[in-house]
């Protein structure tokens, strides 16, 4: 396979007069031709490549712009493509009598965008950390090139040794299991020295934004990943993060112009202190020109925000060792648009899951997925939009009407329905509004989306306490799965929690991002496989998969009409219905024996006498009413 090129320097064909004109890397490195929008922007760096001239001599092509930005080491330089073949485009960069000439490639794509079909509620998404999951080179060591890091697995926020390979040894476990899509956190450089313990091995302080962590493996050991993967029957589903970088990213330490970061200012504290942007922040004379975010996403929607409210949200930094892109500035954000289009056409992803969502500039985000929408209206990107009340969430959804911007986002994350299965899961099923009326009374406002299918739900994540806290609920687990894989949602499940791995986040997210059990050399347990597995990790494998591949290509759960009863007596049923065919997701929502009733659901039962239990197979007689064990969760199909 031929390699992925990082650095123009291997793309050169120079001619250098005097030593004035110097390219050290184009990005992006290379481009495709036959996309809808003909605009390619080049961020070209070099030392004081601001004042060169480009000329292009390629059929074609023409320069439409150069931009000089404030530093002298970027230019950027906008080319139409329109009408390019795919070939070596000769680029000449130029001052006075000196030159370089760069032999830029420009190639076919693999398929048209409307070939790529992304993810949907047929889908089960499977989200994993690949620090985390499993080593496949086991590679202790640290990497020469990279900054100061070391691999210590007894310690939760270092680095583990998780990478690509490890991930693809393990194909065969996500059939097994049966989810249909993988989902992992940011794969892209994080090049952050460790600092007092801590590290970004959760990869979402980017350093490169066109290179795979060489801790993780190789752009071309993803895309042999990700090709893998879809031989599997699997999708892959990339992680992204528009709304800042990390502090190491070339761009902090040379910023290209004055407004390429919000509140840049304060970059100019840290020169002045020498400080690190891990351990602190702020001004030898007290008064710093940092802004954190507030973390409060409504002012973004708030027809009553205050600007200082407003500008503190999307304008604030996420973290001190984050800096905040400005994605008010059109360059900023052409970059990041092109990334994202750069990895759709290079390794052939078929999702998007953008972090941070709504911190970004909201104009700039919904051009970015109008673009996508255009060249790939088929493909599917997730927003990760923090707030627990529907109607923010569906104010965010591509076409809403609850919205003066359309953000052009196919779908949102249900973090409605994560908070009330979480609370609901301690609490008894009451007649009004504890326990499973929670999920009840959050499903209710589904009127609310454009389109209810295209809505991620979950139970747990990398950023939130394990479902199973630091105990083993399978009854309440089990429940909450239940309706998660049958309601009208995109499900997303967390890695290990079929094999029952728990954890809460009172004293480090590290807690909650464990070794996957087995993914490593040396573990002595192996959860990868029926025999290394306990039996009450076999019991709830064997639970999760039986459930699983039963969603799969099932008509009824992914196209079927939803009804839902309002919890009766503790009792919480949910119906499908399409094609002559139902489900019925039946939860007692008590710690006590309970009769339904089955008279109170005769408009979804109809003169049906008879129906199957998807998981056990075993026949349940639905001509009299049903006695529900505490906590009991039952799927039955006729």
């Amino acid at each position: 396979m031929k390699q992925f090129i990082f650095s123009i320097s291997l793309l050169l064909s120079a001619m250098t007069m005097n030593g004035a004109v110097k390219v050290s890397k184009v990005e992006p490195a290379n481009w495709f031709v036959g996309m809808k929008n003909p605009s390619l922007q080049l961020m070209v760096y070099g030392k004081d490549i601001k004042n060169a001239d480009v000329k292009v001599n390629y059929n074609g092509v023409k320069v439409d712009s150069v931009v000089r930005l404030d530093s002298p080491n970027y230019l950027l330089v906008y080319l139409n493509v329109g009408g390019a073949k795919a070939g070596e485009m000769p680029l000449k960069f130029f001052t006075g009598k000196s030159s370089v000439t760069i032999k830029y490639q420009l190639k076919n794509r693999a398929m048209e965008g409307d070939k790529r079909y992304g993810f949907s509620n047929s889908d089960v998404l499977y989200m994993l950390m690949p620090d985390r999951f499993a080593s496949g080179k086991n590679i202790s060591k640290p990497l020469k090139g990279m900054n100061k890091y070391v691999v210590d697995r007894t310690m939760p926020s270092l680095r583990h040794g998780g990478d690509i390979a490890g991930i693809r040894q393990h194909l065969d476990y996500f059939n097994q299991l049966g989810v249909t899509a993988l989902w992992f956190t940011p794969v892209l450089e994080n090049n952050s020295p460790d600092n007092n313990g801590f590290s970004t091995y959760h990869g979402y302080a980017t350093t490169d934004y066109y290179r795979v962590d060489p801790r993780f493996g190789t752009n071309d050991e993803y895309k042999a990943l990700i090709d893998d993967a879809h031989k599997h029957g699997l999708k892959v589903v990339m992680d992204m993060i528009f709304n800042h970088c990390g502090f190491e990213h070339p761009w902090v330490a040379d910023i290209p112009s004055a407004d390429w970061f919000n509140t840049p200012d304060w970059l100019k504290e840290k020169k002045l202190d020498g400080r690190n942007p891990m351990t602190g922040f702020g001004a030898k004379d007290g008064k710093s020109k940092y802004l954190q975010t507030s973390y409060k996403l409504t002012p973004v929607l708030d027809p009553y925000a205050s600007k200082i409210d407003l500008h503190e949200t999307v304008d604030g930094w996420f973290v001190p060792s984050m800096p905040d892109l400005n994605q008010h500035n059109p360059h900023v954000i052409k970059y990041l648009i092109q990334n994202s289009e750069w990895w759709i056409e290079t390794v052939g992803i078929d999702g998007i899951r953008m972090d941070t969502y709504p911190y970004a500039d909201r104009n700039a985000m919904s051009l970015w997925m109008k673009t996508i929408d255009n060249e790939y209206p088929n493909f599917n990107t997730v927003g990760e939009t923090w707030v627990t009340e529907p109607a923010y969430t569906a104010a965010w959804q591509k076409d809403s009407k609850l919205s003066t911007v359309n953000s052009y986002l196919k779908t949102v994350m249900d973090f409605s329905f994560y908070d009330k299965i979480n609370q609901a899961k301690n609490e008894e099923t009451d007649d009004w509004w504890k326990g499973l009326n929670r999920i009840y009374g959050s499903f209710c406002y589904d009127y609310l989306y454009q389109n209810p299918s295209n809505v991620m739900a979950f139970i747990e994540n990398h950023d939130t306490d394990r479902f199973l806290g630091n105990g083993k609920d399978t009854l309440a687990l089990k429940q909450a799965l239940s309706i998660l894989l049958t309601v009208n949602r995109i499900p997303q499940l967390y890695y290990g929690t079929e094999v029952l791995m728990n954890g809460t986040k009172e004293k480090t997210d590290g807690n909650v991002r464990k070794d996957f059990p087995g993914g490593f050399a040396g573990d002595s347990h192996n959860a990868f496989t029926a025999e290394g597995r306990s039996m009450d990790e076999n019991a709830m494998f064997n639970w999760v998969s039986k459930l699983l591949h039963w969603r799969q290509n099932n008509e009824v759960v992914t196209k079927g009409k939803q009804i839902q009863f309002v919890p009766f007596k503790g009792v919480y049923v949910i119906a499908r219905q399409y094609g002559g065919k139902t489900v019925l997701t039946i939860l007692n929502g008590t710690t006590n024996d309970v009769l339904m009733p089955v008279s109170r659901y005769a408009e979804v039962i109809g003169s049906n006498s008879s129906a199957k239990d998807v998981v056990t197979g075993n026949s349940v007689d639905i001509s009299k009413d049903i006695k529900l064990q505490p906590r009991q969760s039952m799927i039955i199909e006729f």
